[in-house]
């Protein structure tokens, strides 16, 4: 009773479209935030603002994770190997986690600054910035919809460049609001101040963007999947007596891996089961790729050093 193996292929059409919409979704954002990032780097140094700085700061993690999303999901489109079997599907993970710790970095280092700010808050030129901040945040607007059309909902990497762009909409409110104060109030603390808002909503994001690529890279049970239901639902099938070794995890967003032992009884047929059980995993839980090993229970599992759970 070997390992048997189904690909699904129903959703593959609907998997095609997001897969193409996240790619122009992800290039456009890049090339158009990758422009203002520089624009603001200038603004930011010619007028003195941190708030800028820390804003173009993030900019430039936006366009780091724009690029490397980007490069992920053109990776993934690659072939699988002898050496990777399930070929570079894996990138898109990693892509995401190292965008979240480069958030958490940047923050820190805007913490600092801002702290030295706030010590010594320095001249800045609140025109110049109010300016460059409104164009920002119109930038921002732009990208933020862009990256709407790509399935953000579903997959980890593009998720993770839109919070990149959300986080950014945010800073660029914050610069405004500091450059108005500065300019009408003439309280030049207000800059520092909203980088450090800015960096704490950046850590927000960042952290659960790690939590849940850290998530996946340790072949943990997907947030979407039930492991006692999806128990319980194949050991209703007919003839099923039990269900052991039972793995659910997440290669990349979307691709929903499982494998399983399950027990049948003498009036069992192996070919049946197996693909009721498909049909079952498939249909009622979006699990695309089951391997599935039919025990019977008269002989027992199979397995040698007796490490089913």
């Amino acid at each position: 009773m070997g390992h048997q193996h189904d690909h699904a292929h129903d959703g593959h059409g609907h998997h095609h479209h997001h897969h193409s919409e996240n790619k122009k979704a992800l290039l456009a954002s890049f090339l158009l935030i990758s422009t203002f990032m520089v624009v603001e780097v200038i603004g930011g140094f010619m007028t003195n603002s941190l708030a800028l700085l820390s804003d173009a700061g993030h900019m430039l993690s936006d366009a780091a994770a724009l690029g490397l999303s980007y490069t992920a999901i053109k990776l993934g489109e690659k072939k699988a190997t002898q050496t990777k079997s399930y070929g570079y599907k894996r990138f898109e993970i990693i892509a995401a986690c190292l965008n979240g710790l480069t958030l958490i970095v940047i923050s820190v280092f805007i913490f600092f600054e801002a702290i030295r700010r706030f010590v010594n808050p320095p001249e800045v030129q609140s025109l110049g910035m109010l300016m460059i901040s409104i164009i920002g945040l119109l930038v921002n607007i732009i990208a933020a919809w862009i990256l709407m059309s790509g399935d953000k909902d579903d997959n980890l990497n593009v998720r993770s460049a839109f919070l990149h762009v959300i986080g950014d909409m945010l800073g660029s409110v914050g610069a405004i609001a500091a450059a108005l104060l500065i300019y009408f109030f003439d309280w030049g603390i207000a800059d520092p101040i909203a980088s450090v808002v800015v960096a704490i909503l950046i850590i927000i994001s960042g952290s659960r963007v790690v939590r849940d690529s850290f998530h996946i890279l340790m072949e943990g049970t997907p947030d979407q999947v039930d492991m006692k239901e999806v128990k319980t639902s194949l050991k209703e099938l007919p003839n099923v007596s039990d269900i052991h070794d039972l793995h659910i995890w997440t290669i990349t967003s979307g691709f929903l891996t499982m494998s399983c032992h399950i027990v049948i009884d003498e009036n069992g047929n192996h070919d049946t089961v197996l693909a009721e059980a498909q049909k079952l995993l498939h249909d009622q839980f979006g699990i695309e790729h089951s391997t599935i090993q039919v025990e019977r229970q008269e002989v027992g599992c199979p397995n040698p050093h007796e490490t089913c759970n």
